[in-house]
């Protein structure tokens, strides 16, 4: 019998409105904190606030993070497959993987979707299809990168983690069931389980047991029964808690979850 998956809880540092050191600080406060992952985000446009502010690109700020932290997982929440050649993002993520390795094990999280931001496609010149194509292009690209992770030398330093971010039941959960080591969606209590069942369905249809895809779910602190929320998505599975963090903002919610994990995992 399998080991009861722990808590984990993961912070999105939104690499906006603020300046890199604010953000190389506010990685370094999140370590020393007890975090288990910190995840940034793929987009070259601020996605709040001034649209036009400061924000700063996802993969050189991974390799950073890499270089600067010594314990917490991290990666992309989420990488843009659109954005770049597979090939070269397998590259990238081994070679963040090996920046980030202590006692030669990485700790790199391959988290990738399909893409939806509208201006950076336009700005940046990438062709923005329809969500449609966009998924098939993903499910193609991460076979294109787990082929290409076999044969780089050197190998990375371990199986890299996938996560794949998305609730859409006809080709995202499909993709999540075959290629997730996590599996990121978004909902209230009523509609996780829901998609948890069609994820579920979609393990069944390709053979693969569920029990292998750790569950992730986004964390709020926008009212008093948040951490009641959060203990009922628990009880249907979820071992990911992912809460969003900008630079100057109080952590007192970060904190309130790190306590609630704690009690949780004892």
């Amino acid at each position: 019998m399998a080991p009861e998956r722990p808590v984990r809880i993961g912070v999105q540092i939104a690499p906006q409105h603020a300046s890199y050191a604010g953000l190389r600080d506010l990685v370094a406060r999140l370590e020393d904190l007890g975090v288990d992952i910190i995840f940034n985000w793929d987009h070259f446009f601020p996605l709040t606030g001034d649209p036009d502010g400061r924000h700063f690109e996802a993969w050189t700020m991974l390799a950073a993070m890499a270089e600067q932290t010594s314990r917490v997982e991290f990666g992309p929440l989420v990488n843009c497959s659109s954005y770049r050649n597979p090939d070269l993002q397998a590259d990238m993520a081994r070679t963040v993987d090996h920046i980030s390795a202590r006692d030669g094990v990485g700790r790199f999280i391959f988290g990738t979707g399909s893409g939806w931001a509208r201006r950076d496609y336009d700005e940046y010149g990438y062709e923005f299809g329809t969500a449609g194509s966009r998924l098939d292009a993903l499910a193609e690209d991460l076979r294109r990168i787990r082929a290409r992770w076999a044969v780089l030398k050197p190998a990375p330093t371990r199986d890299i983690p996938i996560l794949i971010g998305g609730g859409g039941e006809q080709k995202t959960l499909r993709i999540a069931a075959e290629h997730a080591d996590i599996w990121h969606c978004f909902g209230d209590v009523a509609t996780l389980e829901h998609k948890i069942g069609v994820f579920r369905d979609r393990c069944a249809e390709i053979g693969r047991d569920p029990g292998e895809v750790e569950i992730s779910t986004g964390y709020t602190r926008r009212h008093d029964s948040a951490l009641h929320a959060a203990e009922q998505k628990y009880e249907l599975g979820v071992r990911l808690f992912e809460i969003p963090i900008e630079v100057g903002d109080d952590l007192g919610a970060v904190r309130e979850l790190l306590a609630w994990r704690d009690g949780i995992n004892a």
